[in-house]
């Protein structure tokens, strides 16, 4: 039981890092720094393939392939691949040990299931040339991975020693609360996905306003077109800047949305007293994230924010996943 326990709390951490580093590699312009798959140009690392890369670099200078960028796609797909490996032991043991485990090895399952399917995602990103509804499902793939090992990690701490009081302390309403929170958030990062994978961040360059306007000029019919090439509309031609500042402002009217309602989710789990330390991780997290935000805005772009503003991303979904595993236990632990 130690080590599985021990696999589950490693890989959600590494699952974490693969998220970060994926966001790190795409908001760097990597994306296609190896542009096959699963090796680069063939070779097991990009140092095998120097002849391949320098040839690229000579057609394209500046372009998408370099050995800096191939390095750090390659160092995505590396550690990726390590966790696939982690967690196929993962539902190994899940099968192997379930009666030990006392718990049911099919979440496991659905888990590996979903990384085959990211691995496909991350193909198809490469052979699709990032495809901006590639990409974004390959990041809301990853988010998917992330919130299933953080409940099984969440399952693991048995939490269940819960004073009786608590439990009837706590509000039906939360059973519907909870899950509308978690599905609004992963609404709200498909739509910075979209933004990072069609290069939108500076579609609203100024703040508080969006070009000046509470309402700027938008097009939201080719912003918002799903199967498109990356920077283009339907039809081939490029995309314009009032696409891309509509896909802008709609993340900017989600946050605004999100922070409203998780605001107000976290300020009613300050008022129960097994919720409490959660309520306070969240409403922290949310403060963060949307300073963040706004500082990826005011100081145009740079790429450790970006980069963290995806990390926060990733920790808010793991707070709403561990309190809706919370939330649940507490109204039947038997379930959970």
């Amino acid at each position: 039981m130690g080590l599985y326990r021990k696999l589950v709390f490693t890989a959600t951490i590494l699952t974490f890092v693969v998220v970060v580093v994926g966001a790190f590699v795409r908001l760097s312009d990597a994306g296609l720094g190896c542009p096959d798959w699963p090796l680069c140009y063939g070779k097991l690392t990009p140092l095998h393939a120097v002849e391949e890369i320098s040839k690229a670099e000579l057609v394209q200078p500046g372009g998408p392939v370099s050995m800096a960028k191939a390095w750090k796609e390659m160092f995505h797909r590396y550690i990726a691949k390590l966790l696939g490996l982690m967690i196929i032991a993962i539902v190994l043991l899940a099968w192997m040990r379930r009666r030990e485990l006392g718990q049911s090895p099919w979440l496991a399952t659905a888990l590996l299931g979903a990384v085959c399917l990211q691995g496909a995602f991350g193909a198809w990103t490469v052979t699709m040339m990032l495809m901006p509804i590639i990409v974004t499902g390959h990041l809301l793939g990853g988010m998917t991975v992330l919130s299933l090992l953080t409940w099984l990690s969440a399952r693991q701490l048995q939490w269940r020693d819960v004073a009786a009081t608590q439990v009837a302390a706590t509000p039906p309403w939360l059973r519907q609360a909870a899950p509308f929170a978690l599905l609004l958030l992963v609404c709200q990062i498909a739509l910075g996905g979209w933004v990072s994978t069609n290069y939108a961040a500076m579609g609203c360059p100024d703040l508080p306003l969006c070009n000046g306007q509470l309402v700027p000029t938008m097009d939201f019919g080719h912003g918002f077109t799903l199967l498109r090439d990356l920077g283009k509309k339907a039809d081939g031609e490029l995309l314009t800047f009032e696409a891309l500042t509509a896909i802008h402002w709609m993340h900017r009217a989600g946050a605004l949305v999100v922070f409203l309602v998780l605001g107000w989710f976290g300020s009613k789990l300050l008022k129960l007293g097994a919720l409490r330390p959660l309520g306070i991780a969240l409403l922290s997290l949310l403060c963060l994230q949307v300073g963040i935000g706004l500082a990826v805005v005011a100081l145009q772009l740079p790429l450790y924010l970006a980069a963290a503003h995806n990390a926060g991303a990733a920790l808010l979904l793991m707070s709403l996943v561990v309190i809706n595993f919370r939330v649940f236990s507490l109204a039947d632990p038997q379930k959970i």
